[in-house]
């Protein structure tokens, strides 16, 4: 602790030059703050300052050691930081940008707030790109990769395309043996809200066989639509596996098409860079990666990454 107060007194000395100025703030005499710096001196074995009757420079070696002293003592601050945070309650407002994908994240969102009574969420669902820093985000979870260097980011696990119909649908039409027989059906389109574009079904084609071109016999700009329209035998959806897990293991929906669907996809939750993230974040970011995926084991930790903000 001494060698750490003298780094303090150094360090004071070296940025007002001045024995008084110093002492003053740290809550010591003039005389006081002299003999930590000839102690430090005589412990180190070189001269640290010039001194004269009119000012204090500082010499060679000072001025390295006082490049040394202020990286020690801002990593023990940023320990201690770190710790504080650490056992701090998670607490206040936390604004939080997500994806219409409400299926995926509601369930995980509403054991949160029981298990973080003191958290006030504020949710924003939308698919629009949004400026995390500048808007003043706490996190988004998105898909895709991340491609903002600004932001910090964890994985939060992967999905997969499905397309599917109800058995009663397929009875009725028959069911598609490859892409091109999905000219004869009734498809269930989802349209971005930004562009307004309709999502491109991502199966594979064999050499010779016709441009897939779909028919648009329903558009809507969520999954809950698509699932339910689905389920009720109105047609084939093109949807992620996570909204339809419960429909795929009961039987009420059936994967079609299996060998040709070829997209995929990862969410990442992302929050503005810090190397120690306020406690109320850090549970989010927590929570998140551990419910959203549950099953996932390809979950590195919290890193820089750059993020995507679709």
């Amino acid at each position: 602790m001494d060698s750490l107060n003298g780094l303090v007194v150094f360090v004071q000395v070296a940025e007002t030059r001045s024995f008084v100025a110093a002492g003053r703030l740290l809550g010591v005499s003039a005389s006081a703050v002299g003999k930590s710096v000839a102690r430090l001196e005589e412990k180190l074995g070189v001269r640290l300052f010039h001194r004269s009757t009119r000012s204090i420079t500082l010499t060679a070696e000072g001025t390295l050691f006082l490049e040394r002293s202020r990286r020690i003592l801002a990593e023990i601050e940023a320990a201690e930081l770190e710790l504080s945070q650490a056992t701090a309650v998670p607490r206040g407002r936390l604004r939080v940008s997500l994806p219409l994908v409400s299926s995926l994240v509601l369930p995980v969102l509403c054991e949160f707030m029981r298990e973080y009574p003191e958290i006030e969420l504020d949710l924003d669902f939308t698919d629009r790109m949004v400026d995390v820093v500048e808007e003043g985000f706490d996190a988004v979870v998105r898909t895709g990769e991340p491609a903002d260097s600004r932001l910090s980011a964890r994985r939060l696990g992967t999905f997969q395309m499905r397309l599917v119909a109800s058995p009663d649908y397929l009875t009725r039409r028959g069911t598609p043996v490859t892409p091109s027989d999905l000219h004869q059906h009734t498809c269930l389109h989802y349209r971005f809200p930004n562009s307004g574009k309709l999502e491109t079904w991502a199966l594979r084609q064999t050499p010779g066989e016709p441009e897939l071109q779909l028919p648009t016999s329903m558009i809507c700009n969520n999954i809950e639509t698509r699932v339910c329209f689905a389920l009720q035998g109105l047609g084939v959806a093109y949807l992620p596996d996570f909204a339809i897990r419960e429909p795929l293991a009961n039987g009420r929906l059936v994967p079609i098409l299996t060998d040709r669907v070829e997209r995929s996809g990862v969410f990442h939750v992302l929050w503005p860079g810090s190397k120690h993230p306020s406690p109320k974040v850090r549970a989010l970011v927590d929570f998140l990666s551990e419910r959203v995926f549950p099953a996932s084991v390809d979950k590195p930790g919290a890193k820089i990454q750059r993020p995507v903000n679709r």
